[in-house]
């Protein structure tokens, strides 16, 4: 069987290159997308020119601010970001049916059909990335795999507006030269506790046999077993409805007891509420959940019916029942919501290092 051909595409710091795009006086200016410097709001991205002082997506906005105080803060405008998402998106379409967003910035493509440029992925993904830039003046970059989470290792590696080739022919010698710390999903916790046993690189991951990572990172283990030789056997899928829509944070220092876990409730759920009032966003809701992850990244979910009124008093009870299972210092809490009118989810999501 030929090997499959997948881009991933990730569009560069897509919210503020819009925006320096459409205020060319911005143009070498760090600036970033998310809420004033003086509110409690985050950022959701921030260009190359910011990064270079730490800022970075994700980040409160006060300490942005504080890291760079040159930095140019715009309030999101997520119609105009969605309306520059539905053009690119129309640009995959002219190479294939097989698309899989996974925000409104990346994606994956499955090109395996495509019979454009005598079929070769590379110069495939070099057209769609030309294609993008020559409609919209936006920047993207490229991964070149045989499966998905190689695309997407790639798509980093030439970062910004590049890309990369994983050809089938080197990926056991890339693979097993690559740092844990570039598998997606691996923070600085985990790459500091797979450090201690020795893991630097997937290479020094597969020398743990399958049952022994089993035993250490629960179900988990398998997936890194797996990935560790290359191995993703995931399709993309083209299902276009959003399952679930979740929130979670990791914290730089454990939470050691249920009433500072319950102290960091507010917060997020006030965050899930924004993501969830975004426009075009659906509302009927079939369960809320909340996750934690232990200190022994060990996790568990704990999931009930939707009210007709979803509010922070459904979320707390879930929280203390999930703390009880584990009755151990909490690293990370997540909670969100499951769509009713989503096909049930039975893909393996890797999300053991969150």
């Amino acid at each position: 069987m030929n090997p499959r051909k997948i881009i991933h595409i990730d569009m560069d710091c897509f919210y503020a290159a819009v925006e320096v795009r459409d205020r060319p006086e911005l143009k070498g200016r760090p600036v970033a997308v998310g809420g004033p410097p003086n509110s409690r709001g985050v950022l959701t991205t921030a260009n190359y020119e910011a990064r270079k002082y730490g800022v970075k997506s994700a980040m409160p906005s006060s300490k942005a601010a504080r890291l760079c105080p040159d930095l140019v803060f715009i309030r999101p405008n997520f119609a105009k970001y969605k309306k520059e998402s539905s053009h690119v998106r129309e640009i995959f379409r002219r190479y294939t049916d097989l698309i899989q967003p996974l925000s409104l910035d990346e994606a994956y493509l499955d090109v395996t059909g495509c019979e454009l440029f005598d079929g070769v992925a590379t110069k495939i993904a070099a057209d769609i990335r030309k294609s993008i830039f020559s409609e919209t003046q936006l920047t993207a970059s490229a991964g070149i795999a045989p499966n998905k989470f190689l695309a997407k290792v790639a798509s980093d590696w030439k970062k910004p507006n590049g890309q990369f080739t994983v050809a089938p022919s080197i990926v056991d010698q890339f693979v097993a030269e690559l740092p844990v710390r570039k598998v997606p999903g691996v923070g600085p916790k985990a790459e500091e506790k797979l450090k201690l046993m020795g893991i630097v690189t997937c290479g020094d991951l597969r020398k743990f046999e399958v049952h022994e990572l089993s035993q250490r990172f629960g179900k988990w283990g398998t997936r890194l077993f797996d990935l560790a030789r290359g191995i993703d056997n995931r399709p993309v899928e083209t299902g276009g409805q959003r399952k679930s829509l979740s929130v979670e944070t990791t914290y730089s220092e454990d939470l050691e007891t249920v009433h500072q876990v319950l102290q960091q409730a507010p917060d997020l759920f006030n965050e899930l509420l924004r993501r969830l009032e975004r426009p075009g966003m659906d509302t009927d809701y079939k369960s809320i959940y909340v996750k934690l992850k232990f200190n022994d990244f060990k996790q568990t979910t704990v999931e009930t019916a939707a009210p007709e009124l979803i509010g922070l008093d459904t979320v707390l009870p879930l929280i203390e029942e999930g703390f009880l299972r584990g009755k151990r210092p909490v690293r990370l809490l997540g909670m969100g919501v499951r769509f009713r009118t989503a096909p049930e989810d039975d893909e393996s999501q890797l999300n053991l290092f969150d």
